[in-house]
């Protein structure tokens, strides 16, 4: 049986999109063998990027945040992307800014958190921003709208999926918006706890 070692392996010579020639290296998922909850973001930044994991940078530690006050341990869940490699362009001097991965990168990046997903068999996919969300779950899927409720499995979708937030999103915001989407994260995050609780 397939192991997350050797698909990680597999994938770190990733060449299914062109991403992979600005990046420094994959970014693949990580966490326990056997979560309960996975969490899908969109695509590794640029301390992920150097690094090589998964949610280090400032989203990584809002996202901490969110997990400790919804009572959920991050050792706990297992956390990737929908895409794997960074996707930027240059900005003012040496910064590397951010840019949205396309269509045909999230579908090819596609087969990797599928294969992911198939080797853990969570209980629940929290999908992270409308990238994640729209990767899993199809185009019609809106954040703003569907967040926070745990949606059964159905059809090509083979498990019980959470949308929410991504925490990057947050960190763009001012108080007294951020708190209150940090506790809106939070209360989705509680929600995603209980259902693996019943």
């Amino acid at each position: 049986m397939t192991s997350i070692s050797r698909l990680r392996a597999e994938a770190a010579d990733c060449t299914r999109c062109d991403l992979h020639r600005a990046a420094t290296q994959i970014v693949f998922g990580e966490g326990p063998a056997r979560p309960r909850i996975v969490l899908i973001g969109e695509q590794p930044g640029d301390k992920e990027d150097l690094e090589g994991h998964p949610f280090v940078g400032p989203a990584g530690r809002m996202l901490d945040r969110a997990l400790g006050e919804a009572g959920i341990d991050r050792e706990q869940v297992y956390v990737t992307n929908a895409v794997k490699h960074f996707k930027w362009k240059r900005g003012n001097g040496k910064v590397r800014v951010h840019q949205k991965p396309n269509r045909e990168e999230v579908r090819a990046c596609s087969h990797w958190w599928q294969a992911e997903l198939d080797v853990l068999q969570p209980e629940l996919v929290v999908l992270l921003g409308a990238t994640a969300a729209q990767a899993v779950l199809g185009p019609k899927v809106r954040v703003t709208r569907d967040r926070g409720v745990v949606l059964p499995a159905s059809g090509d979708v083979k498990y019980a999926t959470l949308v929410t937030v991504h925490p990057s999103a947050i960190l763009r915001m001012r108080s007294p918006e951020r708190d209150s989407a940090l506790d809106e994260l939070v209360h989705d995050l509680r929600v995603a706890a209980a259902h693996v609780e019943q």
